[in-house]
């Protein structure tokens, strides 16, 4: 008997991409003979008009309303509402690109190793010119601090991975996603699924493609996020942070630093050497991905802008969360 899968698909305002998605993922269904859920968070742009008319035409599509609109909660309630005999979920980005056997080939993976989760390398991939800086430092290390899924395809045990495959039962062990958390609510699941004693695999077998934020506000207000996500994080678990993440920690700090050059210039020293040492690792991570990520080299510095904006955003954003933690009620 074949294992049972459920595909879930969190939307909010995808009507570009829903589509040829869901034609995608159709072929998959039919035949891994897997079920299709659409949690979606109250788009306005008619993508709840073209999951129906899919679903109209084969069972294996579902459209739910998520009111919690956050992709954390739609998994929850799509496992929730559907997953009650199922053996894995697998959860799908409604903007990402996926090969054409991405789904069978993480089951064939999951079956094969007998772990918890499955989790794939992320390609970022831009195109007009901020874009693709902003996808050859999500590439490296200058961006990514060498998350071993987001730098290579490797294969084995890891602490956390973008989120694809787990088994059904692991996930409602542990309780599924913490809804309050936004941003980071992978990598707080992967802790406990850990803690759980469950393995998370990082496969070579498949991976998917990510499109990048193409300003530089979007990109600012997403790793403010997710440095805010990470700080939660932190202090749920009474965890210390990773060494990879103790540099963007002191970003914001060395940037308020520099106000005080008012009274001597040796406080602007950090943020110069920060500020250099990002567009020189920049244009070193350029010359290695390109052309591949179509990075000509008049553009290069762009790279080492568009790290300085994820990583001041990333420190603001866990700093501000920090700062507020006494004076917030978290919800239990």
């Amino acid at each position: 008997m074949s294992a049972k899968t459920l595909i879930i698909v969190p939307t909010l305002n995808e009507a570009r991409h829903i589509g040829p998605l869901l034609d995608a993922l159709l072929v998959e269904a039919e035949a891994l003979e897997a079920r299709i859920v659409v949690a979606d968070g109250g788009s306005s742009d008619g993508t709840p008009d073209i999951v129906a008319s899919k679903a109209a035409a084969t069972p294996r599509i579902v459209l739910i309303h998520n009111p919690r609109r956050i992709q954390s909660a739609a998994i929850n309630l799509a496992v929730a509402t559907f997953g009650a005999d199922m053996d894995y979920l697998i959860r799908i980005d409604a903007h990402g690109s996926y090969p054409a056997d991405y789904c069978r080939t993480l089951v064939a993976e999951a079956e094969e190793r007998g772990v918890g989760s499955v989790v794939v390398p992320m390609t970022t991939v831009g195109h007009a010119a901020f874009q693709r800086a902003v996808a050859t430092a999500q590439n490296s290390p200058i961006g990514t601090g060498g998350s071993a899924h987001r730098t290579g395809k490797l294969s084995g045990p890891v602490d956390h991975g973008h989120h694809a495959l787990m088994r059904v039962a692991a996930f409602r062990a542990v309780g599924g996603y913490d809804e309050n958390f936004r941003c980071n609510e992978d990598a707080e699941l992967d802790y406990r699924l850990r803690r759980a004693g469950n393995v998370i695999w990082l496969t070579d077998r498949t991976g998917m493609i990510y499109s990048p934020r193409d300003t530089m506000a979007g990109l600012f207000r997403q790793y403010f996020g997710y440095g805010g996500g990470r700080a939660r994080n932190i202090l749920k678990h009474r965890m210390l942070p990773r060494l990879r993440q103790l540099a963007p920690l002191a970003i914001l700090p060395v940037v308020l630093l520099a106000a005080l050059s008012i009274w001597h210039w040796a406080f602007l020293v950090p943020l110069g050497l920060w500020g250099i040492g990002c567009i020189a690792l920049g244009m070193h991570a350029a010359r290695k991905y390109y052309p591949q990520y179509g990075m000509p080299m008049w553009l290069s510095p762009l790279v080492g802008w568009a790290a300085m904006i994820m990583h001041f955003a990333w420190s603001s954003g866990f700093w501000l969360h920090v700062l507020q933690r006494p004076f917030r009620r978290e919800a239990m």
